[in-house]
């Protein structure tokens, strides 16, 4: 079994056609698997809950309230996509015993081939299946919820700068081979290269859930490119995971509470991308809590997006405060598996590993382009583990 759950089979010799007799095993064990995440996910109520969803989008009268709407075919967008999530798993698990006996019914060379494509798609469905089932896992208040991302650069000057952009484009990518949905909000460029910050919104079912394991400060140690003398450098970039916030949350900020400042846009290197001052900062003066927007066109679009961004910093204040309460009636002292979390190694050794679960995996590259599902469930799974110890 390897690190991240995966059970492998050697592949068979190319003389033999045999079915290892492993594989059944294997295979009802992800029947079963798939079986519990179908319970506990409750299929048929996943079904009814899409007849009730499609009856109100063909409501003609529905468009009379935008936001109203907005929220119904949301809501139906994700759940079409949880149920076809699972029916095409069923259907892949149902074909997987026919691949193998195809693959018996083939001889020499051909039926080599057949057998490693059965064996890559049974560890496939293991990796999906278990993705699927760390789903179930996610019972947070706020889990279902899309991730509000806010991304700073740490110590290490123009390397930390680097290094937060590179943290940004390794999120965006991780959600685009998942065909999730990301609305930029704002990016503050550093004056040589990378950003000073930048905030996102990814728009998934469970994105909160799954991303707020995120949380924390990511170190990373290479030789840097921005140092003539090739001398290695650590930098550090600190990663927030908040949950949007819906209009359920009663998150209410009074006028006189918020400080509205307007000024242009900019890109890379201070270059002026806007000729108007469409780009928005609120400050909140009660807590300090800072927030900008300017990735929109007009100054009202950004205005917007930043205060949602601003409701869902308070809504997470508003969080902590319940938790340090909480804690100290439980005389735990609170939890700070948010801070130091993650080292990213590219000298002198390429490594990639996660300081609280020791998960680790030695393919940097793939991690920055967005290969971080194994961190995700490993991560999810230890903090499962620690809310109940």
């Amino acid at each position: 079994m390897s690190s991240t759950g995966v059970i492998t089979t050697s592949p068979l010799p190319v003389a033999s056609t045999t079915v290892h007799p492993d594989v059944s095993a294997d295979i009802a064990e992800l029947d079963a698997t798939l079986k519990t995440v179908e319970s506990v996910l409750d299929i048929d109520e996943l079904r009814r809950r899409i007849d009730e969803l499609e009856h109100q989008a063909a409501d003609p009268e529905l468009w009379n309230d935008q936001e109203h709407a907005q929220q119904v075919t949301s809501q139906l967008s994700h759940a079409q996509t949880e149920l076809r999530r699972v029916e095409e798993l069923r259907q892949r698990l149902d074909d997987l015993p026919i691949l193998y006996e195809l693959a018996e019914a083939e001889e020499g060379a051909a039926g080599a081939d057949a057998l490693a494509e059965a064996d890559g798609e049974r560890t496939s469905l293991h990796a999906d299946v278990e993705l699927l089932e760390v789903r179930t896992l996610l019972s947070g208040e706020y889990d279902k919820r899309d991730a509000l991302v806010n991304i700073r650069s740490g110590a290490g000057g123009i390397d930390a700068a680097d290094w937060a952009e590179m943290l940004m484009r390794m999120y965006i990518r991780w959600a685009e081979k998942h065909g999730y949905g990301v609305e930029v909000y704002d990016t503050s460029y550093a004056e040589e290269a990378g950003i000073k910050s930048a905030t996102f919104a990814v728009k998934a079912p469970y994105s909160y859930g799954t991303l707020s394991i995120e949380q924390g400060t990511h170190r990373l140690v290479r030789i840097s490119p921005f140092d003539n003398q090739g001398r290695r450098q650590t930098s550090f970039a600190e990663v927030e995971v908040l949950p949007v916030v819906e209009t359920t949350d009663h998150i209410e900020i009074p006028e006189g509470d918020i400080r509205v400042d307007v000024y242009r846009s900019s890109g890379p290197g201070g270059q002026s991308v806007n000729t108007t001052d469409s780009a928005v900062r609120l400050t909140h003066i009660p807590t300090g809590i800072v927030v900008t927007c300017q990735n929109e066109k007009s100054q009202l679009q950004n205005k917007v997006s930043a205060m949602r961004v601003l409701q869902a910093k308070l809504l997470e204040v508003k969080r902590k405060e319940e938790r340090a309460e909480m804690d100290a009636l439980k005389g735990d002292g609170g939890s700070s598996w948010g801070n130091q979390m993650r080292s990213y190694v590219l000298h002198p050794y390429q490594m990639v590993k996660d300081l609280r679960t020791e998960y680790e995996v030695n393919n940097p590259s793939a991690v920055l382009d967005g290969d971080i599902d194994g961190f995700i469930e490993s991560g999810i799974r230890w903090r499962m583990r620690s809310d109940e110890a």
